[in-house]
């Protein structure tokens, strides 16, 4: 957010007492028209200043990381809005039913990867440090080794807004040069007043959010590793995914419901089952809260089946509905459920 003058302040100018009679000087009046001009000044400078965003400094921890023109407002809108959305570029909501939750509508796979990638490798991705951020060249090593394309590294990213932040910090402390979109993402923070740029010009959080994202449809890829298309089903099972982990993220009780459900009602080898099936994905498995929360989105919130299935975590099918209704009993208050999406 902005500094700008606190909505109480007020300028008092107060009027000169009543001068001698027949020797009127002019510096009262002079006084009280530079007070006039400078507050008008200011007032200019400030329209200025927002309606000018390109002008802003970069930040200076990070090599020219600058809010990008023009300035990311978010659209409110619904989960089945948000589905319809056909972006042209890149379109940023704030989910009405939870206003934490903000989700990234990129055009392309190849735009939302350059934008969220490194954040993966930092966050979640197996085999990577957790304590480092990869510089361009190891990070195309690591998506290439993986048989992985810039675009098939991920489908979909969440993030809590702190991940985020740290992202930005390590970056700047290793000195690893970001690209233009991630430099964009580090505007959309600033934008939207989720981490505005700090003293040193680093986002700083100002509150805890969600950032999950979106592709736009798109055909088959394979030589870029997408074997499939990002039709209208697959890309309502990518959203619903990722909303799912929003929720996750920013509702307390909800997060506290997948922990007990995790923990209390998967017996050990159904546990290891879903952590084979995400190590598999190339999530960390030494992450026990990416595991409860990926294996809360990958069952009850992904009904592709191209994406899910019981057979590809090693469980019947009646015992992937046990769990299913396991996870439902206490369920907290949240909209998760209540949506009427056009798959169910």
């Amino acid at each position: 957010m902005r500094r700008r003058p606190a909505d109480d302040a007020t300028v008092v100018l107060r009027r000169p007492p009543a001068p001698p009679p027949r020797r009127r000087s002019p510096w009262p009046a002079v006084a009280g028209l530079c007070g006039l001009a400078l507050v008008a000044g200011l007032a200019i400078w400030d329209w200025l200043d927002r309606a000018t965003p390109s002008t802003r400094p970069p930040l200076a921890g990070l090599e020219g990381v600058a809010p990008v023109a023009p300035r990311h407002v978010a659209r409110l809108a619904g989960p089945l809005a948000i589905l319809e959305n056909r972006a042209e570029m890149l379109t940023v909501f704030r989910l009405d039913l939870n206003r934490s939750i903000v989700i990234l509508d990129f055009p392309t796979l190849l735009q939302q990867g350059r934008m969220l990638n490194r954040v993966a490798a930092l966050v979640e991705k197996a085999g990577l440090p957790r304590d480092r951020v990869l510089d361009d060249g190891t990070l195309a090593g690591e998506i290439a080794a993986r048989g992985e394309s810039p675009e098939s590294f991920y489908f979909g990213h969440n993030y809590r807004a702190s991940d985020l932040v740290r992202f930005f910090t390590l970056a700047a402390a290793q000195g690893v040069a970001l690209n233009d979109e991630e430099k964009r993402l580090a505007g959309i923070l600033d934008d939207l007043g989720i981490a505005p740029r700090g003293p040193a010009g680093l986002p700083r959080l100002a509150e805890e959010a969600a950032v999950v994202t979106v592709p736009g449809l798109a055909a088959a890829a394979p030589e870029r590793g997408v074997a499939f298309a990002i039709d209208a089903s697959v890309r309502e099972a990518i959203l619903r995914h990722e909303l799912s982990h929003g929720e996750f993220f920013t509702n307390k009780a909800y997060a506290e419901h997948v922990a007990r459900w995790w923990q209390e009602r998967l017996s050990p080898r159904e546990r290891t089952a879903f952590r084979r099936f995400l190590a598999e994905g190339g999530y960390d498995p030494e992450l026990e809260e990416v595991m409860m929360n990926e294996a809360m989105a990958y069952l009850m919130h992904t009904p592709n089946p191209g994406f899910f299935a019981p057979d590809a975590v090693g469980l019947d099918a009646a015992t992937v509905e046990r769990l299913r209704a396991g996870f439902m009993q206490g369920l907290p208050e949240t909209w998760l459920f209540s949506v009427p999406w056009p798959d169910r």
